[in-house]
Protein backbone atom coordinates (compact mmCIF):
# COMPACT_ATOMS: atom_id res chain seq x y z
CA UNK A 1 0.00 0.00 0.00
CA UNK A 2 2.97 2.06 0.64
CA UNK A 3 3.76 1.69 -3.12
CA UNK A 4 0.81 2.39 -4.19
CA UNK A 5 0.16 5.36 -2.50
CA UNK A 6 3.58 7.18 -2.28
CA UNK A 7 7.15 6.00 -4.16
CA UNK A 8 9.22 8.28 -3.05
CA UNK A 9 8.20 7.99 0.99
CA UNK A 10 7.77 4.04 0.29
CA UNK A 11 11.37 4.30 -0.88
CA UNK A 12 12.48 6.29 1.95
CA UNK A 13 11.63 3.83 4.07
CA UNK A 14 14.05 1.40 2.74
CA UNK A 15 11.26 -0.84 0.75
CA UNK A 16 13.02 -1.75 -2.75
CA UNK A 17 10.84 -0.44 -5.18
CA UNK A 18 11.89 -2.54 -8.61
CA UNK A 19 12.36 -5.82 -6.50
CA UNK A 20 8.99 -5.54 -5.09
CA UNK A 21 7.21 -4.59 -8.28
CA UNK A 22 8.91 -7.02 -10.23
CA UNK A 23 8.56 -9.86 -7.26
CA UNK A 24 4.51 -8.75 -7.44
CA UNK A 25 4.24 -9.21 -11.25
CA UNK A 26 6.10 -12.68 -11.08
CA UNK A 27 3.62 -13.76 -8.50
CA UNK A 28 0.08 -12.06 -10.43
CA UNK A 29 1.79 -14.08 -13.48
CA UNK A 30 2.24 -17.54 -11.78
CA UNK A 31 -1.15 -17.54 -11.19
CA UNK A 32 -2.41 -16.10 -14.00
CA UNK A 33 -0.89 -18.62 -15.98
CA UNK A 34 -2.19 -21.77 -13.75
CA UNK A 35 -5.46 -19.97 -14.23
CA UNK A 36 -5.62 -20.38 -18.03
CA UNK A 37 -3.61 -24.18 -17.49
CA UNK A 38 -6.68 -24.99 -15.35
CA UNK A 39 -9.08 -23.20 -17.56
CA UNK A 40 -7.79 -25.37 -20.90
CA UNK A 41 -7.62 -28.86 -18.74
CA UNK A 42 -11.62 -28.27 -18.23
CA UNK A 43 -12.09 -27.48 -22.21
CA UNK A 44 -9.85 -30.46 -22.97
CA UNK A 45 -8.51 -28.48 -26.29
CA UNK A 46 -5.99 -25.99 -26.77
CA UNK A 47 -7.00 -23.55 -29.80
CA UNK A 48 -8.04 -19.60 -30.09
CA UNK A 49 -11.66 -20.21 -30.39
CA UNK A 50 -11.57 -22.34 -26.73
CA UNK A 51 -9.37 -19.32 -25.42
CA UNK A 52 -11.32 -16.37 -26.77
CA UNK A 53 -14.75 -17.84 -27.25
CA UNK A 54 -17.78 -14.98 -26.35
CA UNK A 55 -20.07 -18.19 -25.51
CA UNK A 56 -17.29 -19.62 -22.95
CA UNK A 57 -16.21 -16.98 -20.38
CA UNK A 58 -15.47 -14.30 -21.88
CA UNK A 59 -18.92 -12.45 -22.20
CA UNK A 60 -19.28 -13.44 -18.14
CA UNK A 61 -15.96 -12.43 -16.83
CA UNK A 62 -17.01 -8.52 -18.41
CA UNK A 63 -20.28 -9.02 -17.75
CA UNK A 64 -19.32 -9.71 -13.72
CA UNK A 65 -17.07 -6.67 -13.59
CA UNK A 66 -19.16 -4.36 -14.96
CA UNK A 67 -22.33 -5.39 -13.13
CA UNK A 68 -21.01 -5.92 -10.20
CA UNK A 69 -18.40 -2.97 -10.06
CA UNK A 70 -15.04 -2.55 -11.62
CA UNK A 71 -12.08 -2.13 -9.08
CA UNK A 72 -13.90 -4.20 -6.34
CA UNK A 73 -13.12 -7.69 -5.21
CA UNK A 74 -17.05 -7.51 -4.10
CA UNK A 75 -18.71 -6.51 -7.32
CA UNK A 76 -16.79 -9.02 -8.80
CA UNK A 77 -18.79 -11.41 -6.59
CA UNK A 78 -21.58 -10.42 -6.71
CA UNK A 79 -21.61 -10.15 -10.33
CA UNK A 80 -20.47 -13.17 -10.96
CA UNK A 81 -23.36 -14.69 -8.70
CA UNK A 82 -26.34 -12.26 -10.70
CA UNK A 83 -24.62 -13.93 -13.98
CA UNK A 84 -24.89 -17.52 -13.02
CA UNK A 85 -28.35 -16.72 -11.54
CA UNK A 86 -29.24 -14.97 -14.58
CA UNK A 87 -27.93 -17.53 -17.37
CA UNK A 88 -29.73 -20.56 -15.48
CA UNK A 89 -32.86 -18.77 -15.74
CA UNK A 90 -32.62 -17.48 -19.29
CA UNK A 91 -30.49 -19.55 -21.22
CA UNK A 92 -32.90 -21.33 -22.90
CA UNK A 93 -33.87 -18.02 -25.04
CA UNK A 94 -31.09 -18.84 -26.93
CA UNK A 95 -29.51 -15.75 -28.33
CA UNK A 96 -31.92 -13.50 -26.75
CA UNK A 97 -30.15 -14.25 -23.51
CA UNK A 98 -27.06 -12.61 -24.88
CA UNK A 99 -29.20 -9.21 -25.44
CA UNK A 100 -30.58 -9.31 -21.92
CA UNK A 101 -27.25 -9.68 -20.47
CA UNK A 102 -25.69 -6.97 -22.85
CA UNK A 103 -29.00 -4.52 -22.00
CA UNK A 104 -28.78 -4.78 -18.56
CA UNK A 105 -25.17 -3.96 -18.18
CA UNK A 106 -25.77 -0.86 -20.40
CA UNK A 107 -28.52 -0.28 -17.84
CA UNK A 108 -26.29 -0.43 -15.11
CA UNK A 109 -23.41 1.81 -16.39
CA UNK A 110 -25.77 4.23 -17.52
CA UNK A 111 -27.12 4.51 -13.69
CA UNK A 112 -24.75 3.14 -11.76
CA UNK A 113 -21.27 3.98 -12.95
CA UNK A 114 -19.72 1.86 -10.25
CA UNK A 115 -21.76 -1.00 -10.55
CA UNK A 116 -24.11 -2.08 -8.59
CA UNK A 117 -21.62 -2.73 -5.25
CA UNK A 118 -20.46 1.19 -6.18
CA UNK A 119 -24.21 2.03 -5.80
CA UNK A 120 -24.33 -0.10 -2.56
CA UNK A 121 -21.41 1.58 -1.24
CA UNK A 122 -22.55 4.99 -1.77
CA UNK A 123 -25.78 4.80 -0.91
CA UNK A 124 -25.29 2.69 2.23
CA UNK A 125 -21.33 3.37 3.03
CA UNK A 126 -20.67 -0.28 3.25
CA UNK A 127 -17.10 -1.73 1.90
CA UNK A 128 -17.02 -5.49 2.65
CA UNK A 129 -13.08 -5.92 1.58
CA UNK A 130 -11.34 -2.40 0.99
CA UNK A 131 -8.81 -2.05 -1.24
CA UNK A 132 -8.37 1.95 -0.65
CA UNK A 133 -6.48 3.79 2.05
CA UNK A 134 -8.58 4.58 5.41
CA UNK A 135 -9.29 7.94 4.62
CA UNK A 136 -9.52 8.32 8.84
CA UNK A 137 -6.08 7.02 9.46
Amino acid sequence: MAMRDNKLAAASLGIDIWRTRFVTYVIVATMSGGLGAVIFLQKLRISPNAAFSLNDWTVMVIFAVVIGGIGRLEGALIGAILYFLLREMIADLGAIYLIVLGSLAIVVTLFSRGGLWGFVETRFGWSLMPTERDPNA
